[in-house]
């Protein structure tokens, strides 16, 4: 019998319990270099396209640059809690210890430049400790009391790089359109840094806004899913809009992204997700968005004040396990649908167990957001009657873009009727919105 050294036998066993290890797919924890050379990362899942290596975002483009673009200028820039780099820093004290870039002041939209506030309101004007600079609300404001803002602000140039969901009624996108309106008319130069899309840019759907139903959920026709990145939707609104809304175009420029796919979702981009408001707290709640925000227009709860916010639909007086029944026998293409019972933790339903639905995502690649709310909303109705809609309607018609939907769904309407109302209309904003796509 051959001899074998202790020296042996301790290496022997320790590779046995490397492999050992490694065999459970990383359940036991090991240690040391060894175990990083084995341990493989997980396989993407089929409905997963993934990144060959992280997105560069416009901001990150932007610096690679040394901030050229900036040089010269008393730079304003339009941020919150979600501007940050790849290593999760704000962009705001990146700009700020910069030694060539001269950061003059900071805008916040809804939730404000730190997050801290719900939806419908914002932070007041204020200094940021971090840099001194000051912080000026500008949720919600436009025209002569935006304008009046900038020009208070010093500022010699404006630059907006906040992280969009892809859907119209997400207000970031219409702080950026009045801002390039009031640029265009000051003689501001704005420039937008890009981010991804986080629900894919591949195309749009959904109803285009009427003209009748702007506000601040919508200003102008676009599709509610609108499949652009905010540089791409700054790009249509400053051809499309603002010759006639501000007299002429802005002056306007845009800085792309770098590595990023139209077919791409956010987990596919190698970046982090910050919530860019309290109630989107992962991109799945963004994908759901664009369908179920229209709830905000019923007497429904759309689980805000629940970890699950916009994937818990209920009511107090609906009954969660035929509506989920009744959606899934509708059939709404990767997704399924279970019954819950939730008790928000926020007005207006704070306190109250409701009983409704959980709209999850089985497969993101063929799941219709727009399709799959349509088809909620046509059940809900039916089970809820008249009461369904919260107040007048005038919320909903806002949110959905269209007067025709409602009537439609109060005579039982299906998903596939009330997108023929709108396919017209799609068509020709999916037109107009392809000469302006950068990717």
């Amino acid at each position: 019998m051959t001899r074998i050294s202790r020296r042996a036998l301790a290496t022997r066993a320790s590779k046995l319990a490397l492999q050992a290890a490694v065999g459970l797919g990383g359940a036991m924890a090991t240690r040391g270099a060894a175990a990083t050379a084995h341990a493989a990362p997980p396989a993407p899942t089929p409905c997963q396209k993934q990144a060959t290596a992280p997105v560069k975002t416009g901001f990150e483009k932007l610096r690679d640059a040394n901030y050229a673009p900036l040089k010269g200028h008393k730079v304003g820039v339009i941020a919150n809690v979600a501007s940050v780099d790849a290593a999760l820093r704000s962009i705001v004290d990146c700009l700020h210890d910069a030694p060539s870039v001269q950061l003059h002041a900071v805008f916040g939209p809804e939730h404000g430049f730190r997050g801290s506030m719900r939806e419908g309101f914002s932070e007041p004007e204020t200094q940021d400790p971090q840099t001194g600079c000051t912080v000026y609300d500008i949720y919600a404001k436009s025209g002569d009391a935006l304008k009046s803002i900038l020009k208070k602000s010093g500022i010699t140039l404006l630059m907006f790089d906040v992280q969009d969901t892809g859907s119209r009624f997400y207000t970031y996108i219409w702080t950026l359109f009045d801002c390039m309106v009031a640029c265009a008319q000051l003689g501001l130069p704005l420039l937008v840094l890009d981010r991804p899309n986080p629900i894919s840019g591949t195309d749009a759907s959904g109803p285009v806004l009427d003209p009748a139903l702007s506000s601040f959920v919508g200003r102008t026709p676009i599709a509610l899913r609108h499949g652009m990145t905010v540089a791409e939707l700054a790009r249509l609104f400053n051809a499309a809009f603002m010759p006639a809304l501000a007299g002429k175009a802005a002056t306007l420029d845009v800085v792309r992204m770098e590595g990023w796919q139209r077919g791409m979702f956010f987990e596919d981009t190698g970046l982090t997700w910050c919530p860019p408001s309290p109630n989107m707290p992962s991109p799945l709640t963004a994908l759901v968005y664009p369908g179920t925000c229209l709830f905000e227009g019923t007497s429904f709860s759309v689980g805000r004040g629940t970890t699950m916010p916009f994937l818990y639909l209920g009511s107090a007086g609906v009954d969660g396990r035929i509506w989920a029944e009744q959606a899934a026998a509708a059939g709404c293409a990767g997704a399924a649908f279970r019954d819950v019972w939730f008790t928000p933790q926020v007005d207006p339903f704070k306190n109250t167990l409701l009983h409704g639905l959980h709209c999850a995502v089985m497969d993101r690649t063929v799941f219709d957001p727009v399709a799959t709310g349509m088809t909620l909303l046509s059940t809900g109705r039916r089970l809820a009657g008249p009461a369904f809609w919260r107040g007048n309607g005038k919320t909903f018609d806002q949110l959905c873009g269209s007067r025709k939907i409602r009537p439609l769904l109060d005579h039982g309407a299906d998903a596939t009727a009330l997108a023929a109302t709108w396919q017209a209309d799609l068509d020709r904003f999916r037109a107009l919105r392809h000469t302006h796509l950068l990717y």
